[in-house]
């Protein structure tokens, strides 16, 4: 992988999310030719300035992947994308659904558009598990998202740029999510607030997920979608050990520490999917990840270790949820509180 990477030229869109950081930070040891953020969070951009100093491999730029033009002018010379872009929150895209789908549907669009224009070798679109069966526009704009980028390896004729998308959960720590929350509802009142203490989610640590994000952009042939194994979470299990830990490091007794439940949210549902029923039956799968071939292959792609999917129900139904332990450790290990 490393040679995959060395000397070339990366750009990543939404570069300062959790995801575009962690990517940054993986990819740089691979000793590319420069490696451009664009996002359209100034402050986030001079924050990462400040961290990374006058490293000669990054480029900051300001730009919004609604531009289509300004999307062209950062992808020109580039080798890789990842797309990583999105309105996230399922709230705000549920009160402002035309807004999610300018950025998350033609955004994606206007991505597509100029990679092709570009000559970009490959192009990862990072989806979510929400995109199955969506119950909220965010799902809904992420589906579709997923659909362009199948859709363009069909689409677009004799150029050679391949695109895929890599499907996941929860990402612990990042931006949205209920870790820094919880945390930050305990420090100031003594309190966590939960929509469902029952509620279920795949989620997985930071480094796992650009792990296997870089993994799938290798063996990428063009149109599928990798979707992530990820460990089930118990929303009550997660909210036990923030309170335990967050109470120990800054000495509040876990018995002062209430959890209000306060009912699901506008969109929201009490677990997620990684696949649809079809697509169980239509995919491969290696010890990481499960693979969705392109609908629109002339050809059978053979891919390094896989093999049919063997277990077509919901992996809810048969797997448990992750030992408070191992997520204590995760929490721990990412130093995410």
């Amino acid at each position: 992988m490393s040679s995959m990477y060395r000397g070339k030229k990366i750009l990543l869109i939404g570069g300062t999310g959790t995801i575009g950081q962690y990517l940054l930070k993986h990819l740089l040891e691979y000793e590319p030719a420069v490696i451009r953020i664009f996002s359209r969070d100034e402050h986030k951009q001079f924050e990462m300035q400040q961290q990374w100093g006058a490293n000669a491999n990054i480029r900051y730029l300001i730009g919004d992947i609604r531009d289509s033009q300004r999307v062209v002018r950062a992808m020109e010379g580039i080798d890789y994308v990842f797309h990583a872009a999105a309105m996230k929150h399922v709230p705000s895209c549920e009160y402002n659904p035309f807004e999610a789908v300018q950025t998350n549907v033609i955004g994606t669009q206007n991505v597509i558009q100029a990679a092709i224009e570009t000559g970009v070798k490959k192009v990862l679109f990072t989806s979510t598990d929400k995109a199955i069966s969506p119950t909220n526009a965010y799902g809904a704009t992420k589906l579709t998202a997923e659909r362009l980028i199948s859709a363009a390896e069909y689409q677009k004729g004799p150029k050679a740029t391949v695109f895929s998308s890599v499907r996941f959960g929860n990402v612990m720590g990042s931006r949205g999510s209920v870790i820094p929350l919880f945390k930050k509802q305990i420090l100031e009142n003594n309190s966590i607030t939960v929509t469902d203490i029952n509620m279920i989610r795949y989620m997985m640590t930071p480094s796992q997920a650009i792990s296997l994000m870089l993994k799938a952009n290798e063996i990428a042939c063009g149109g599928e979608v990798f979707v992530l194994k990820m460990p089930i979470v118990r929303l009550s299990d997660l909210a036990e050990v923030m309170i335990e830990e967050v109470g120990k490091r800054y000495n509040i007794r876990e018995d002062r520490i209430q959890v209000n439940n306060i009912g699901l949210r506008p969109g929201e549902k009490m677990y997620e999917e990684l696949m649809t029923d079809d697509e169980y039956r239509y995919s491969l799968e290696t010890d990481e990840m499960y693979i969705i071939p392109s609908y629109f292959a002339e050809e059978q792609v053979e891919y390094p270790f896989a093999r049919k999917t063997e277990k077509l129900e919901n992996r809810l139904l048969y797997e448990p949820p992750i030992h408070k332990e191992t997520l204590r450790d995760w929490l721990l290990t990412e130093q995410l509180l």
